[in-house]
């Protein structure tokens, strides 16, 4: 019989909610609005990362001359336009997962680089808020994804030790994070594939939260 985790932190988008492929469309809808064709592979490197990040990430890879302030704020209007009226779809096999953990008795929290407001309306929108203790977001460390602030605030709060918790993550930056942290890592790929500097982190990759729940009903 598997050995249950002590707890368990979720990362919030791309993990729990369906919400990269949203990001990417706004995104690239944003860019052509202000005149931009977006170049999709700096994107790429913005996911998991904090919003300060994406900015910096952005503006070094389209150069001086793109509007991003027009662009962002073109961005996040499409965006919240959905996210703050609409339930985002679950990713698959996650609410059994949920479930199960809370049967288990096993405390969760969630580790962001979204801002808590709106990751408040997405996990209620979605039906889900209830299963979280707590919420750590973005900007309420003093590092974001990559570093493992989030993660240790998370566990710090859920009175939990590193050792013995999981960390369940769709990005590399957010992998990075959690490793760093000394967690147990499962890695659900969303739109992006690990890199290979990530695999050699050695966490399991899995296909979808079924194979968590598989872990998990063993315990």
């Amino acid at each position: 019989m598997a050995r249950p985790p002590a707890a368990v932190v979720f990362d919030m988008d791309g993990t729990l909610l369906d919400t990269e492929r949203l990001a990417r469309r706004c995104f690239a809808r944003a860019c052509r609005d202000v005149g931009w064709e977006p170049d999709m592979a700096v994107y790429d490197r913005c996911v998991g990362t904090t919003w300060e990040a994406t900015e910096r990430i952005i503006r070094q890879g389209f150069g001086p001359d793109f509007p991003y302030a027009r662009m962002s704020a073109v961005w996040t209007d499409y965006y919240h336009a959905h996210v703050h009226h609409e339930p985002v779809d679950l990713k698959p096999g996650i609410v059994e997962v949920l479930e199960r953990l809370t049967v288990l008795g096993i405390p969760m929290a969630v580790a962001t680089s979204s801002r808590r407001p709106t990751v408040e309306t997405k996990l209620e929108l979605a039906g889900i808020d209830g299963y979280f203790k707590h919420l750590i977001c973005g900007g309420e460390t003093a590092a974001g994804k990559p570093a493992a602030d989030p993660y240790l605030a998370a566990l710090s709060a859920l009175d939990a030790r590193s050792p013995g918790s999981w960390a369940i993550e769709d990005s590399d930056n957010g992998v990075r994070a959690a490793h760093a942290a000394g967690m147990t890592v499962f890695q659900i790929p969303d739109e992006l594939e690990p890199d290979a500097t990530v695999l050699a982190l050695g966490h399991a990759v899995l296909s979808s939260a079924h194979e968590l729940l598989v872990l998990l009903e063993t315990a």
